[in-house]
């Protein structure tokens, strides 16, 4: 204990009671070793009290939890991602570059979003990201070194700027597009454990299991199944069943009007879209080109589609659409929710 015992303490004066000495009263010697003997006591076991308190402070208990271990005693760590190089992180990174959006939002997501020096220009999310100038399709090495980076994170098509930086020995971690949903975990728990926050990925990927096999379990399913038309762009790309967006909608046994153009991204002629006649659509080009339920609608020939008429026009956020990050499970919501409004008229 810092405070002395009494400091700063005003004593009240007592109270007359009956009986009382008067107050010229002057007590005997007795009195006065009475009195004495009665301070030195008590100072006495408040000293006993005052070691007893610090020893109990200082003194190691068994039953108390072990201090969690530091992030740097877990480094050099070696991390790897599907069909990417190994890379070896020396010590726990304090200036993270990234230039994936997917991975910035997974940074903050896990805790590592103090260790983020720089994001690229597509790095929207979350708002306190330091955003820069720079891109993860032309960035240099020049560029990126410049701000003095302990690891990059970049997207798989950076492999150029990987081996620049490795002559200067900043370890990049390039992540791939995932094809599923365990990828996508897979790459939150690399990650985690590239910047020193395993656990904290552990348990984010934990969560996002959870909520969306609760959003999946709880959608109620119609009789017979939907068909649907994922649009990335006006001009009618879109994503099949073997994207990564398109293994969302399996969740919900949607079958994808896509499918047979074959390949993750093809391009659809408006001819097949209105044959195909699809139950629902979802528009992922509503902030970059503001198509909507409207604009869907004006379509020469689009106001005969079921899904316009039923208005099962579903406008999807374009950035969650397109990662696959913490927020997938946001896109999941919005999925579940056209669905769960087919089965409702």
């Amino acid at each position: 204990m810092s405070a002395t015992p009494g400091a700063g303490v005003r004593l009240a004066p007592e109270a007359r009671l009956p009986g009382a000495a008067p107050a010229t009263h002057r007590p005997n010697r007795w009195e006065d070793m009475t009195g004495f003997r009665r301070l030195a006591a008590l100072l006495l076991a408040m000293l006993a009290l005052l070691v007893g308190v610090t020893a109990c402070a200082t003194r190691p208990h068994s039953e108390a939890p072990a201090p969690a271990d530091d992030p740097a005693s877990a480094f050099p760590v070696k991390v790897e991602l599907p069909g990417q190089p190994p890379v070896t992180v020396a010590q726990q990174p304090k200036r993270i570059i990234s230039l994936s959006p997917t991975a910035t939002e997974t940074l903050y997501a896990i805790g590592a979003g103090d260790q983020v020096i720089a994001v690229d220009q597509y790095s929207n999310f979350p708002a306190e990201a330091p955003r820069t100038d720079l891109s993860g399709f032309t960035v240099d090495a020049a560029a990126v070194g410049a701000h003095t980076p302990d690891l990059v994170i970049a997207p798989d098509s950076a492999a150029k700027l990987a081996d620049g930086l490795k002559v200067v020995n900043v370890p990049t971690l390039l992540t791939p597009s995932p094809a599923t949903l365990d990828d996508a975990y897979k790459q939150i728990e690399v990650l985690g454990q590239a910047t020193g926050h395993t656990k904290q990925a552990a348990e984010l990927v934990d969560r996002m299991r959870s909520e969306i096999d609760e959003i999946v379990r709880t959608t109620p399913r119609p009789a017979q199944p939907l068909n649907y038309f994922h649009e990335v762009s006006p001009d009618y790309y879109t994503a099949t069943s073997q994207s990564f967006v398109g293994n969302v909608y399996n969740l919900f046994g949607l079958h994808n009007i896509a499918d047979p153009a074959g390949g993750n991204f093809p391009q659809l002629s408006e001819e097949h879209i209105v044959q195909a006649n699809p139950n629902l659509i979802f528009l992922s080009d509503v902030k970059c080109c503001q198509v909507n339920a409207a604009a869907v609608a004006a379509r020469p020939g689009w106001n005969t589609l079921d899904a316009v008429q039923h208005g099962r026009v579903v406008e999807l956020d374009d950035d969650i659409a397109s990662r696959w990050g913490p927020r997938v499970v946001e896109l999941v919501r919005a999925i579940g929710g056209g669905v769960a409004k087919a089965q409702n008229g």
